[in-house]
């Protein structure tokens, strides 16, 4: 099978990169084709977004560059709080000048006046590596016409938000804003509610703007500069028709080693979790998947779902970033709620009250429920809660709790019965957050502070972590 957005061997200077099959090629042929015309290879090329939703990426590109007024911005998002998910840091390791290659062919097709690049300043060695990587490529002359600001943010889940990101690099808070970037983007001069109007940038003209800026995660940019080589014929030559190309996937979780594949889109789940994780220990079988915190579980019966937008939209569920967490058959699913629960309830941002008194209150019932304390009611103030923890919600993280959760009751109801009828956990077991602070030699290292975490963002220094810190 193809793969090339992870080689063999990482690339660490930009001469290794240049003699590659691709190294370089996709800046000349989009200076060749000229703005519009690299956006519609794009577009043709039909790769979509690899930060979650799976939007058409030309068709981002093409709406931005369509925008009139102010100056346009352009924003890589390489945050990756997603539990589960570690291609982005993966692929930053592997081969960062792709990535900045994928930025300046992007900034050229949308007229992008500057660019940023935005990490967790956790993430030191990924830093380190794009910024060695964007200086070379202005030692070398290449990336000249934008300027490149790597913007090192806080750890909070809602810094990888496309508008919590704004905010971050105006230097606020990771509290998401109403509007898309696409609408009123970064140091924008028209006052909107939510979030301050700046000062207009130099050479701007009098009045109100909205800056457009795009945002597109790491894989996405990566992916850029080999379809600008080689065609989007040849990105299309693989996947699927709705969604083409390879995807950068993580498997952690219950499996022998796990690790960062690329693959093949439309291969199946159960063949992934099995040619990137090693698949599960012997005379275990996989209970559930969850592809993130984001999206609905997939159960054991669902398990050869292709691994594509279409596929996973196909049983009720999403791909996300392709961030697959495996649990096996000694698993308890209450406990897999309550901890998923905590977690969003946790990086919730408080901005909309019923998200964060919400899911806070399911974590609290969920914990009831896992500790064979709750009964009934404790499952009707789940679902009441449920119906309304979305009310005004200015992002997603609100869905992703009323998603999640409401999927586990669905698929587990028997689980749910037994704590109530026995009083205990029946398959007591510690489960970790997989919050992944690093990844390399199939071992997980997962955040092992998160359990200190409060619903403020602070930490407290007494509390224990009940977590293992790594598998």
């Amino acid at each position: 099978m193809t793969t090339f957005l992870l080689p063999t061997e990482p690339i660490t200077s930009l001469d290794a990169y240049l003699v590659t099959d691709t190294g370089g090629q996709g800046i000349r042929r989009a200076q060749d084709l000229g703005a519009a015309a690299t956006i519609d290879e794009v577009l043709r090329s039909g790769l979509r977004g690899r930060g979650g939703a799976g939007f058409p990426t030309g068709q981002k590109w093409a709406g931005v560059a369509a925008q009139t007024g102010g100056r346009r911005y352009l924003v890589c998002n390489g945050a990756e709080g997603e539990p589960g998910t570690f291609k982005d840091r993966a692929l930053l390791r592997a081969n960062p000048y792709q990535l900045v290659e994928g930025l300046v062919i992007a900034a050229f097709a949308v007229g992008a006046d500057e660019a940023f690049i935005c990490l967790k300043a956790s993430f030191e060695r990924e830093i380190a590596d794009v910024t060695r990587a964007v200086q070379e490529f202005q030692a070398a002359g290449i990336c000249t016409d934008c300027e490149v600001t790597i913007v090192a943010g806080p750890e909070e889940y809602l810094f990888g938000e496309e508008k919590a990101m704004l905010e971050v690099i105006e230097g606020n808070e990771p509290l998401p804003r109403w509007l898309p970037p696409h609408l009123h983007g970064l140091f924008a001069t028209a006052p909107q509610l939510g979030w301050q109007s700046h000062d207009r940038q130099p050479g701007e003209m009098a009045g109100s703007g909205s800056n457009p800026t795009m945002v597109n995660n790491v894989e996405t940019l990566s992916n850029i500069p080999h379809i600008l080589a080689r065609g989007a014929a040849w990105f299309r030559s693989m996947g699927t028709p709705e969604s083409p190309g390879t995807i950068v996937t993580t498997v952690v979780g219950d499996v022998i080693a796990p690790d960062v594949g690329e693959v093949e889109m439309g291969t199946p789940l159960r063949a992934v979790i099995d040619a990137v994780g090693s698949g599960v220990a012997p005379g275990r079988t996989v209970k559930a998947v969850f592809s993130g915190v984001a999206n609905a579980v997939v159960a054991a019966a669902d398990l050869d779902v292709p691994v594509s937008y279409e596929g996973f939209q196909a049983i009720g569920s999403g791909m996300g970033s392709a961030g697959f967490i495996v649990y096996d058959d000694t698993t308890c699913m209450v406990d897999a709620a309550y901890r998923f629960s905590r977690f969003l309830s946790i990086e919730s941002c408080g901005q909309c009250p019923p998200c964060k008194l919400g899911s806070s209150a399911i974590t609290e019932h969920l914990e009831r429920l896992e500790t064979g304390i709750g009964d009934d009611q404790d499952l009707s103030a789940i679902a009441g809660w449920l119906e309304h923890v979305t009310d005004g919600n200015r992002c997603f993280l609100a869905v992703e709790e009323q998603v999640m959760v409401s999927s586990i009751l669905r698929a587990f109801p028997d689980e749910f019965a037994e704590h109530i009828e026995l009083h205990r956990c029946p398959r007591p077991r510690r489960l970790s957050i997989p919050k992944l602070v690093d990844l390399a030699d199939g071992r997980a290292v997962y955040d092992e502070s998160f359990w200190r975490k409060r619903p403020d963002w602070t930490y407290d220094p007494e509390t224990d972590a009940p977590d293992e810190a790594a598998r």
